[in-house]
Order: structure tokens, then C-alpha cells, then sequence
């Protein structure tokens, strides 16, 4: 692994680091390739690094010791200013098939530090994996989060409107905001109910693996707790479609036209917003980037634009 430094847009400094084209081979939201991996391991994914972003590591969300989160936080107040009034939380919430990941690894790390860097408070989170921890306990875990963050002592350690928080998540991260956004019914400020999600790259119909490598129907049958998609009774609560009324939050679906979740698991997304009247946008990237690889330059302006007018 290796890091060049040279100034970037926004005098961003940028690290480069080399990773293989198993970047995005499975929904690990893009974490690094390891050192044996083929020939293409060549290509490199550039990862932005915020150095005026503070971060606190590992806080407890919860009593197990996997419910930590990170909290990535802006320079200075000041930053605020971006959003034209009071601080907003945004919950980050990483991939890796429901079994993987980590809050901290270098690209959920940036991508905490990049929404901090826009004048959000934004906190990446950990949630149990399956097998050992099937569906929901994730989402159950990252409805935990919102709670947590509405609780008084959270909102005067880092100063943010407790009204005014959103979901931001990729591959099965972006699975579980998604869910997140269409859990409950009603008012955006109360409890788990988040007043913006942004997700990129989900699996959003989880009886559907039409398209899927053998290893991603395994990861997702155990998820769900499944031995076979015929008669997985949990998979109709495990996909945000289907739990959608028209009471939830705007959403902004991002996904490539050609990656290793089909764009059809955002176009059925897309569907029921529409059918449910729910404020959206939906933005593809041609090829077949997947989760944080898609994150250009336009699509994160985009998803600031989203941020700031809905939160």
C-alpha cells in the first residue's frame, strides 16, 4: 500500500491506493484488495483524505462491543455555514454482504471525513454481521444509532439538530438505509425515522439473486436465514421496497448500469418511490463501478445538493 500526496480540488490532499479489481467484486463497499490479488490489482482507486477533519473513534452506540461508531467531525463550527443553519447528522453505514467491513477501513474512513468536510456530522457506524447474526439485527443495530443520536447527551457533545438527520450507505449498507428510510411511518424527527437517505449501489430486492455470483446468493440466503430463496419468508422485510409508505423521506438512488448488483434492484426502488409519491432522484454512472467507486465528483455534488436541501 502506498500514498502520494498532491493538492486537489478544494485543497483536499489525495491519497492514491492501489487495490485490485476485487475492489468492488462483492458488496464490501469497496475496501482494498489484498496484496495477492491478480494481475488487474494494478488499478488504482484514489482515496480523498481530509486533514483539518477531526475523528473520535470507537463510541459506544450500544452495551456489545461490536456497536461502536466513529464520529467525523467538521474543523470548525464555522463549517455550518455551508448548510444555512444548524448542524445536520448523517449516519454512514458501510457494505461487505451483511458478514464484512468496518467503519474505519480507508475508503468508509473518507467518505465519513468527505461528508464532514461539507459541514455534516457524520458518524460511521458498525452492525452485527451474518451468519452468526441474521436479519434484523443490522438494521435493528443501525436504528439503534438514530436513537442514540436523538438522546440529549449526543446532541450537546456535537452540536446538531436532532430533527435534522440522514442515512448515507453503499452496497448492503446502502441495503440497510434504504430500509432504514422505509422503517416506521410518520414524522422524520422522532426516534429511527432519518429525514434524508442516500444509497448507492443496494441490493434492494432481496428475493431476487437473478444475476448474483454464487457467493453473494450464499451471503444473502444467510443473511436473511434462508437455506433457498423459495419460501424466504424474511426476505420481503428485508427489502426496502416493499416497506415503503408514503410518509418516508426523500431518497436519492445512485447505481452503475452494469455492476454486480443488477440495476434492477434500483429501478424496482425507484418504482415504489413513485408509486408511494415519495420526493427521489436517481442518478447511474455507465460501467460497473459498485457502492463508494461510483462517489465522482459530480454524483458527490449531487449528493450534498440532496443532503443540503432535505436535511
Amino acid at each position: 500500500m502506498f500514498h502520494t500526496r498532491r493538492t486537489a480540488r478544494g485543497g483536499i490532499a489525495l491519497g492514491a491506493i492501489a487495490i485490485g479489481a476485487a475492489l468492488c467484486a462483492s458488496l464490501a463497499g469497496c475496501a482494498p484488495a489484498p496484496a495477492a490479488a491478480p494481475a488487474a490489482a494494478s488499478a488504482e482507486q484514489q482515496v480523498l483524505i481530509y486533514p483539518d477533519v477531526e475523528v473520535a473513534e470507537n463510541i459506544a452506540y450500544g452495551p456489545r462491543d461490536d456497536q461502536r461508531l466513529d464520529a467525523c467531525i467538521p474543523a470548525d463550527a464555522e463549517t455550518s455555514v455551508l448548510n444555512n443553519g444548524p448542524r445536520r447528522a448523517v449516519i454512514s453505514v458501510h457494505g461487505g454482504s451483511w458478514r464484512e467491513g468496518d467503519k474505519a477501513s480507508p475508503h468508509w474512513r473518507s467518505a465519513c471525513e468527505w461528508l464532514a468536510s461539507e459541514g455534516f456530522i457524520a458518524f460511521s457506524v458498525n452492525y452485527a454481521f451474518a451468519p452468526l447474526n441474521p436479519f434484523p439485527a443490522a438494521i435493528t443495530d443501525v436504528q439503534a444509532v438514530v436513537e442514540w443520536l436523538r438522546q440529549p447527551e449526543q446532541v450537546a457533545t456535537y452540536d446538531y439538530d436532532p430533527a435534522l438527520i440522514g442515512a448515507f450507505g453503499g452496497s448492503a449498507g446502502g441495503n440497510l438505509v434504504a430500509l432504514l428510510g422505509a422503517s416506521g411511518s410518520g414524522a422524520w424527527d422522532v426516534g429511527s425515522r432519518v429525514a434524508a437517505v442516500v444509497e448507492l449501489s443496494g441490493p434492494i430486492d432481496l428475493g431476487l439473486a437473478d444475476g448474483y455470483p454464487d457467493s453473494l446468493r450464499t451471503h444473502q440466503l444467510e443473511y436473511l436465514g434462508c437455506d433457498a430463496y423459495d419460501g424466504c419468508a424474511t426476505a420481503a422485510a428485508a427489502s426496502p421496497h416493499l416497506q415503503l409508505d408514503p410518509s418516508d423521506p426523500p431518497v436519492l438512488v445512485a447505481h452503475s448500469t452494469d455492476e454486480l448488483v443488477p440495476l434492477a434492484h434500483a429501478e424496482r426502488l425507484v418504482d415504489a418511490l413513485e408509486t408511494n409519491g415519495i420526493e427521489h432522484e436517481f442518478v447511474t454512472r455507465d460501467g460497473s463501478k459498485h457502492s463508494l467507486a461510483i462517489l465522482d465528483d459530480g454524483l458527490r455534488a449531487d449528493i450534498v445538493a440532496f443532503l443540503r436541501a432535505h436535511l
